[in-house]
Parts: C-alpha cells; sequence; structure tokens
C-alpha cells in the first residue's frame, strides 16, 4: 500500500511540474535556512559544555552599588583576595583557580610578538578545566614561578618542529620563562581562549605583582575567579551568605559597609556566554535574546514554506477530486485517503530535503566567514542532531500535508462528484489567512531590517565629540620616557603627524577604572557620590583627538603643578551639580591626586553608543599610558611606512603592532552589522517562499476563472481592468498583513533600540518602505500570471470550457 502511495505521489509530482517546482523550491529554501540557523543556534548553546565538570564550575562576579543602591559597574572579575577566602570559608567549595589575562611581548631567538591571549593561571587549572595536554606533566607544569606552557600554535610559531619544552623565551624583555608544556587550543565555544598560560606564582615576584598585593589589593578587580563546587552544592546558599563575607574581609569604604557597595554573584559556566553582559568580559558574549530571536525566525521561514505547499496543494485538489470521490465509492476509507496524501507531502518535503542539504553546504562556507563561527555539516550527523531533523522533516511533511488532506478527504463523494468542491477551494477563507500569515512575518523582516540599517546609520553619522579619523593606535610604548620624547619630536618634524598622544585607554575601550573622589564644598571637603572613571593622559591626548573644552584650560608644560590637577568632563561636572565655569578652581582629590580642577572638556564618547555618557576624570600618570594616539595626515600608508622606521629605531625590542581607532569602532558594532545583513537574507528569503506561493495561487486563480475571463474580454473589459480583477483580492490580503506586522514589528524593534543609549527615532518612512515593497513585489509576481491570462484569446478560453 504504501508503495503504491509513493507511486501516485511521484507521478503527480511529474504531471503538474510547475506547481512541483513552487513547491519543492519553497520547502527545500525553508529547510536550507531552518538548518543554517539550527547549526548557529546549537554553536550558541554549546558554549563551555565541553568540559567535564560545566555543570559545577561557577565564576566569581562583582558588581559595585552606587549611593543610590543601583548597580555601577559590573565586572565579571573581582580582586585577588577573594579565591584564597572564598576556599577558606566555603566547605561546598572543591576547587578555587584564578587567571589573569595580560598583554605581553614574548621574545625567543629572531622572534618577537607582541601577544595578547596571554594568561597567568594557578596551577590547579587543569582540575578545573577540561585542557588537552600534549606535552609536559599538567600536575606540575605551572608550579614553579616563570614557568610557561604554549599551546599548540603558538609552539609551532615560535620553536617550529623543535621540543619546546625546557626552552626560555624572554617576557617583555625583563623576565625569562621556562616552557613547560604544550596544550591543545580550547574549542571555537569557549568563553576564553588562552594561547600562552603563565604559572600564577610568577606574580608573588614584587618585579611582576607581588604577594602583599594578591593578599590585601581589593581595589584590581582583575582577576577571573573560578570555583569548583562539590557534588550536590547549593550555589545559592554561598551567595545568600556572600554579603556577610565581604563585611568580614573587605575594608569599608567612604563608613559604608562592604555589603553595601560590593555585590558578589556567582554565574555557572554554560550561562557566560548568552547570560553574562557585564562591562568586562574576557571576550566578547552572546546574547539568548538573539538565540530565541533567529530561532523564531528560523521557524517562521519554515513556516511559510508550509502555508505555500498547503495553499497550493489545496488549490490543486479540485484537480483531483474525481480521483478521490472515485476511491471513496469504490470503498476507499477516509483514514487511507489521509494516509496517501500525507504521504505524497513526505515524499514532497524529502525531495526538498536533499536539495536544502545541498543548499546547506554551499552557503555554510559563507556563514562561517560571516559569523566569525567555525560551524562544519558534520555537526548536521550528530545523533541528537539528526534525530531532530528527522523529526522536523517528518513534522514539516506531516504539517503542510494535514490541511489539503483532511480538507479534501471530508467531503461527500456525490457532492464531489458534481464538482461542488470547486466552490469552496474559490473561497477558502482559511487559505486567506494562511496568505495573510506569510506576508505578515516578510512585512516583519522588512521592517526590522530597515530599523537596524537606519540605526546603523544612526551610529555612523553621529559626532563622537573628537576626532577619530586617521587616528593611527599604538599600544606597549614600555616605561622608557627618554625614548619616548625623543620617538614623539622626531614624528612631529616628518610634518606627517601633528601631535602624539599617550594615554592610559583609548576610544572604543571600556572605561572601567575608578577611584575615590572628594570635591570642595563651600569650606570644606566632602565625599564624591557618583562613580568617577580615571582615565590617565599626557599634555597632547587632547589636542592630538581635537577636543574642545567646555572651559578652563589643557594640562600644559608650563605648569609644574599640573602633574597634581584634574580635568572632568561635562558629564562629570553636571552630576558633580556644577556648571563647567563654576568647576575651575575647585578643589579636588581622585586617589593618590590630590590639587584642583583646571579644566572641563566638552563631553566625548571614549565608550560605544550602547553605553550612557560616563562621568570622567583625567590625570596624569605617566607609569599607566602604555596607548599612543598619532593622527595622520596626507597619504596614509606612506604615513605608517614612516611612523614605523621612526618606531623601529627608537624601539628596535618591540613589534610594530598598529591598529586604526575607526576599524576598533567598527569592531563595537560588530554584532548589529551581522544581524542587519541576516535580517536582510531572511527578509528577502521570506519574501522569495511568499511570493513563489502566490505565484503558483495566482496561476491557480487564473485557470479556474478562465471562462469568466474570456466572457469580460468578450464584453469588452480591458487588459487593465481584468488584471485589477485577478490581483485586487490578493492586495487586499497583503494590505491587511501590512496592519498586522506593523505595530508587532514596531514593538519589537522598539525594544531593540532601547539596548543603544543613543539611538534614531522610529520613523514612519520605515513602515512605508516595508509596505511599499511588499506591496510592489506581490503586485510584479500577481501581474505576471494576471497579464498573461487578460492577453489569452477569448475564443480559445471559452472553447476549453
Amino acid at each position: 500500500m504504501f508503495r503504491n502511495y509513493i507511486k501516485i505521489a511521484l507521478r503527480n509530482l511529474l504531471k503538474h511540474k510547475s506547481f512541483s517546482f513552487i513547491n519543492v523550491t519553497g520547502v527545500a529554501v525553508g529547510l536550507a535556512c531552518f538548518l543554517l540557523i539550527a547549526l548557529y543556534v546549537r554553536d550558541e548553546l554549546n558554549y563551555d559544555r565541553y568540559n567535564a565538570n560545566a555543570d559545577r564550575i561557577y565564576r566569581v562576579a562583582r558588581t559595585f552599588i552606587s549611593s543610590e543602591g543601583t548597580p555601577s559597574l559590573k565586572l565579571a572579575q573581582a580582586a585577588p583576595p577573594f579565591g584564597p577566602l572564598i576556599k577558606q570559608d566555603f566547605p561546598e567549595v572543591e576547587q578555587v583557580v584564578r587567571t589573569l589575562d595580560n598583554n605581553s611581548l614574548i621574545n625567543y631567538g629572531e622572534h618577537s610578538f607582541n601577544e595578547r591571549e596571554l594568561f597567568f593561571a594557578e596551577a590547579n587549572l587543569f582540575k578545573v578545566f577540561s585542557f588537552q595536554v600534549t606535552s609536559g606533566n599538567p600536575e606540575r607544569a605551572l608550579v614553579n614561578p616563570f614557568s610557561i606552557m604554549f599551546s599548540r600554535p603558538m609552539a609551532e610559531k615560535y620553536f617550529g618542529k623543535e621540543n619546546p619544552i625546557g626552552k626560555t623565551v624572554r617576557l617583555d624583555n625583563q623576565y625569562d620563562l621556562t616552557v613547560t608544556g604544550v596544550f591543545e587550543p580550547l574549542p571555537a565555544q569557549s568563553h576564553f581562549h588562552p594561547n600562552f598560560l603563565l604559572s600564577f606564582s610568577t606574580l608573588n615576584d614584587p618585579r611582576v605583582y607581588g604577594a602583599e598585593g594578591l593578599r590585601t589589593n581589593w581595589g584590581n578587580n582583575s582577576f577571573n575567579t573560578y570555583v569548583l563546587l562539590r557534588e550536590g552544592a547549593d550555589p545559592k546558599r554561598m551567595e545568600a551568605a556572600f554579603p556577610e563575607f565581604q563585611n568580614k574581609y573587605v575594608p569599608p569604604f567612604d563608613g559604608r559597609k562592604p555589603s553595601t557597595f560590593s555585590e558578589l554573584t556567582l554565574q555557572n559556566l554554560k550561562d557566560i556566554h548568552l547570560y553574562s553582559h557585564t562591562d568586562s568580559e574576557i571576550e566578547p558574549t552572546g546574547d539568548i535574546k538573539y538565540v530565541y530571536l533567529f530561532s523564531a525566525i528560523g521557524l517562521f521561514i519554515l513556516l511559510i514554506a508550509c502555508i505555500n505547499y498547503m495553499n497550493l496543494a489545496t488549490a490543486r485538489s479540485a484537480g483531483r477530486a474525481r480521483e478521490v470521490g472515485m476511491r471513496k465509492v469504490v470503498g476507499a476509507l477516509r483514514g487511507q485517503l489521509i494516509s496517501q496524501f500525507l504521504s505524497e507531502s513526505i515524499v514532497v518535503v524529502l525531495f526538498a530535503l536533499a536539495i536544502a542539504i545541498v543548499l546547506v553546504l554551499i552557503c555554510l562556507p559563507a556563514l562561517n566567514n560571516f559569523t566569525e563561527k567555525q560551524l562544519e555539516f558534520s555537526q548536521l550527523v550528530d545523533p541528537v542532531f539528526l534525530t531532530i531533523l528527522v523529526a522536523i522533516t517528518l513534522l514539516t511533511g506531516l504539517i503542510a500535508g494535514s490541511y489539503p488532506a483532511f480538507f479534501l478527504t471530508s467531503f461527500r463523494p456525490l457532492g464531489v462528484l458534481k464538482g461542488q468542491i470547486t466552490s469552496a477551494l474559490r473561497t477558502g477563507k482559511l487559505r486567506q489567512m494562511l496568505v495573510v500569515t506569510q506576508f505578515a512575518i516578510a512585512v516583519a523582516l522588512i521592517i526590522s531590517t530597515a530599523v537596524v540599517y537606519s540605526q546603523m546609520k544612526y551610529i555612523q553619522d553621529y559626532r563622537l565629540g573628537y576626532q577619530k579619523d586617521q587616528m593611527l593606535l599604538l599600544s606597549d610604548v614600555g616605561d622608557s620616557t627618554t625614548n619616548y620624547e625623543a620617538f614623539k619630536q622626531q614624528l612631529k618634524e616628518t610634518g606627517i603627524v601633528r601631535e602624539v598622544g599617550r594615554s592610559s585607554r583609548i576610544p572604543s575601550g571600556r572605561l572601567l577604572d575608578s577611584n575615590g573622589a572628594s570635591a570642595q564644598k563651600g569650606d570644606t571637603m566632602a565625599p564624591v557620590t557618583i562613580n568617577l572613571r580615571s582615565l590617565q593622559i599626557d599634555y597632547d591626548f587632547i589636542p592630538a583627538y581635537q577636543i574642545p573644552m567646555a572651559a578652563g584650560r589643557n594640562f600644559s608644560r608650563g605648569y609644574s603643578t599640573d602633574t597634581s590637577m584634574i580635568i572632568l568632563n561635562e558629564t562629570g561636572a553636571r552630576l558633580l551639580g556644577w556648571t563647567p565655569q563654576q568647576a575651575i578652581g575647585k578643589a579636588f582629590r581622585y586617589g593618590p591626586v590630590k590639587g584642583q580642577i583646571i579644566g572641563v572638556t566638552k563631553d566625548f564618547h571614549f565608550e560605544s553608543l550602547h553605553q550612557k555618557m560616563s562621568a570622567i576624570a583625567m590625570i596624569m600618570n605617566p607609569r599607566n599610558m602604555n596607548w599612543l594616539s598619532i593622527p595622520l595626515s596626507g597619504n596614509i600608508p606612506a604615513g605608517v611606512s614612516h611612523v614605523e622606521e621612526i618606531w623601529k629605531r627608537y624601539f628596535p625590542g618591540r613589534p610594530f603592532d598598529y591598529q586604526f581607532l575607526d576599524t576598533r569602532f567598527d569592531r563595537l558594532y560588530a554584532r548589529e552589522r551581522t544581524q542587519q545583513t541576516l535580517f536582510s537574507v531572511f527578509a528577502s528569503v521570506a519574501i522569495l517562499i511568499s511570493c513563489l506561493g502566490l505565484l503558483g495561487l495566482s496561476m491557480f486563480m487564473a485557470e479556474q476563472r478562465t471562462k469568466e475571463i474570456g466572457v469580460r474580454k468578450v464584453l469588452g473589459a480591458s487588459v487593465s481592468s481584468l488584471v485589477a480583477l485577478l490581483s485586487k483580492d490578493f492586495l487586499k490580503l497583503v494590505g491587511i498583513a501590512i496592519l498586522i506586522a506593523s505595530p508587532v514589528a514596531g514593538w519589537a524593534m522598539l525594544q531593540w533600540l532601547d539596548g543603544f543609549a543613543y539611538h534614531t527615532s522610529l520613523s514612519g518612512w520605515v513602515f512605508l518602505l516595508a509596505a511599499v515593497l511588499a506591496v510592489g513585489i506581490a503586485l510584479l509576481t500577481i501581474s505576471f500570471q494576471s497579464v498573461k491570462a487578460a492577453l489569452m484569446n477569448p475564443v480559445k478560453s471559452l472553447r476549453s470550457e
């Protein structure tokens, strides 16, 4: 019986080639999109699950609370004393491991590179995380000070095919390190990817950090702290005990108990990538909202493809009415007929799946390049994923074939043989609802794409408050003031460089450093309750970026006392209750700096436009200023070459690793650009599939109304009036879809825009554009078949009837 169903299904596919092509193509494209999105979602959900103890590993995060009781700074790291004290006070903790990520210069022979993914790590790292150590003893590799382990690619980069164990490399031209092991790179689905692991005990050396600082420095919240809980331990119970734990060990601040200005929380390792949105992640994280969003889009596109099949199969059912009637007359049961139609549907979906797999293979490299992931087709044959794929395929076939199967087999045999099914098909309310659903999804995606584009254009055109174009950035200058001053002077003499600014951080990064402060209030000094972020700059930073002053002046070499003075930005002055002019001359203490406010700059957006404008205190501290900002003029390649030549002359031991500021800013919005492209692609696919269905339906309706069209032409109807007649019913459905989709998509995109502290408004042109595109594309699709039907010779039309 089943073989008979398959033969009939194949016969019908070949008999109606146009409708078969539309059905198979629509379902294939829908399945391909679904599979690509499923691979992406699966990758996002699998972060850090490769760790054997992932369920029991938690990261200690620290949030600072303002005097108003609101979070002022959320950090993924904590101060170094927390780790050992947590192990000491909480018996449910099996292991505590701390890491500290760093950027350093590594030298070996003629090889010299600035390396970024370098982590100091405690010796028990491998008891917590699942590393694959290929050389060396993991039990001892990170025990001794000044030991270093290389990832396999880094070992090949520095040592080639030589055995690296026991070799000596130099760190920052200051310390010799012994290579004690090699490990395989962590999987792509990890929240951190170390290239080098240095023994944490190295930090005990006072030249590096100092044992005293590790025990008592509560202000340096740069240490990634992880705990491995014992089986059955309750992390919520630990979190409930953290306030008292902090009060026991952390010193008070400005008379406030530690638990009132600092909060410790535990983040499960598997939740870091999608649920952690702190101000200081090791690597950029994802967002569970986008996993839900793209999952919904994948399902919607698959739903549109199913709707196409249902509509076209139902519409074509009139052609098989006599077959169904005759089968019922000769004794076929309704269940058997339903099985036949569902079998045909599943055959179509299986054909579509084969094509979809080919489309996935073609599109996967482009998706990997675009999302910077390492998705592989082999993931589709994973047992769990394969089971889901088979289930989705069968479900798609059942959903797509259910309505026509149950609809067509519901008629009485006599009514079917008399042709009563045709009138029911013409006035199918459910089919109209399905067309509206299709286009509502497509219109919503068009609106989303337009809003994302509008926001990205807003970001591109937004005035940041300083000059960022052609700004060359160099890091890791070192502490050689003599070399730096000579280097800067040589650059300025060339005429290619206007200024050379030096700073602790650069725009496009995060301002995470802050200090306690007090300000003049009348005749006394009062504690500052706002979170005032620290930026350490030199005399030339403000001129290099052409940041205008709102009041006062910049730091000047003409004033020897300026090293103990402070410059605020407008937001800082305003939050302190001053106008820029009122702030000038006020006594101010910021951390170790005690002096006066000598200037207030206009506000400038140091961070991304996702963040609100920070209150900034600018001070001078040459020891912590490792970034150079060099505005170039004229020919950029020639300017870079010239800077490199002078750099190598004054810093021969340091590689010339440069960046441009506008490139760094582009990276801040990489996720939004990815969304923009994905929305554009998915909106196009949704429109394509919807139009395929609309084309098929218009072909069916033109066939059904062949006699009517012929009679109208004989009575003098024009081609344009006939096109309008055949198009208006479909355009009404598209109009209803626009009315439904616009408010829903508008509300959703308002929520998305709220993720930016500075964003565009939701303009009416977005909805107008979506409406015009939807109507225009639908009209083009319908008109093709409508014009063809209207131009048909009425004699042939009537003769065919």
